[in-house]
């Protein structure tokens, strides 16, 4: 029985520079990123670089569409490696673009076209959250069906992961927030995934160690402080996108899926409005098992009682980032069954990774409590 698999070499480099220079970074490369980090780290540089920014395609997050018309410019380029420089949409797509193309790429997670790997694939994240520079997921909206979708093979893994802290420090506040309580919520969910080994737990505990207390700090010593640690939240990051790589996501994922397809909120502070509730359904339908041990751990981490572990954790994120109803998002009452329905549909890949079996009456029962 297969226990664990990293596929990337992971390099860890104090700057840019250093980077490129190891990485011998020339005019045969592909860079997807956007402009003012094109801007900032290439512009001094006496080469032609080919390079998309995906924002001139379309704003926000990825859909079959964007995808496709930057498949088409790829075309007339002639390139031997892609190297994504960016957060998690950047980086989900950077891996699509490695592959053969497909007539469309709505093909390419409805699995109705080979997955076949034809260049190398470099990925250098920018934000705390996604860990996607250690997975072989790639996510984005399929325009005809409404709903995010995931594409898992591992031909879409990176060769090379390089973590460099330098392109962190300026992030803005809430961009840090909504990526790292993203990958608080892959590193809990990955832990209690079935498929979870002692070696994914490894990294899913160090991980919720290391951004609780790092949340701690800076609600302790104010928003600015996260500058001064966030190579911490970085490397946590890594280590929870290692850990759910290998056991998955669940719930809190499928059930934010709708709600990023259908009105467009980022997809960490989707997440975050899933998070506790769907954790504290898990500990009603089965309380005795695993949940048990994940709230000892943030009860040792935070300093609380294990029953009251769910609502100071909450409390801590509120601190960072105000929970808000799904109504304020534009969510109609009317939507609850219809995106209950979607989920079961659409989502079974990450609902099979549930830390107990949810039916769509389950669904229904959360987003409505959140509603």
């Amino acid at each position: 029985m297969k226990q664990f698999l990293v596929v990337p070499e992971i390099h860890k480099l104090n700057t840019f520079d250093e980077f490129y220079n190891e990485f011998n970074v020339n005019e045969k490369d592909l860079i997807l990123t956007i402009e003012p980090i094109f801007d900032t780290y290439f512009k001094n540089k006496n080469k032609k670089f080919n390079v998309i920014f995906p924002e001139k395609y379309a704003l926000g997050e990825p859909t079959d569409e964007m995808i496709d018309r930057i498949f088409d410019d790829l075309e007339k380029i002639d390139y031997n490696r892609v190297i994504a420089i960016g957060g998690g949409s950047i980086v989900d797509i950077a891996k699509l673009f490695v592959l053969k193309k497909a007539e469309r790429s709505e093909q390419l997670f409805l699995r109705e076209a080979p997955i076949v790997k034809e260049k190398e694939l470099i990925i250098i994240p920018t934000t705390c959250g996604t860990g996607s520079e250690v997975t072989n997921i790639s996510i984005a909206l399929l325009t005809r069906k409404n709903t995010k979708m995931g594409l898992a093979d591992n031909a879409l893994c990176a060769d090379q992961t390089v973590l460099i802290p330098e392109l962190l420090v300026k992030l803005p506040y809430k961009v840090f927030v909504t990526s790292s309580v993203d990958a608080l919520i892959h590193a809990a969910e990955s832990y209690l995934s079935p498929k979870a080994s002692g070696y994914s737990e490894l990294f899913s505990i160090k991980a919720m160690e290391m951004i609780i207390k790092g949340y701690i700090d800076v609600v302790k010593n104010g928003q600015e402080y996260f500058r001064q640690i966030i190579e911490d939240f970085l490397v946590a990051s890594n280590y929870a996108g290692i850990a759910f790589g290998n056991a998955g996501c669940a719930a809190v994922h499928a059930m934010s899926y709708p709600l990023g397809g259908v009105y467009h909120v980022p997809h960490g502070e989707a997440n975050y409005q899933f998070f506790i509730e769907v954790f504290k359904y898990y500990k009603k339908k089965q309380p005795i098992g695993k949940i048990q041990e994940i709230q000892k751990l943030f009860a040792g981490i935070i300093g609380c009682s294990e029953d009251s572990s769910f609502d100071e954790l909450e409390k801590i994120l509120n601190n960072l980032l105000s929970l808000k109803p799904l109504r304020e998002y534009g969510m109609k009452e009317e939507e609850i069954v219809g995106f209950s329905e979607n989920v079961i549909a659409t989502q079974q890949r990450l609902l099979g990774n549930n830390y107990v079996k949810f039916e769509k009456e389950d669904l229904i029962n959360i987003y409505s409590k959140l509603y």
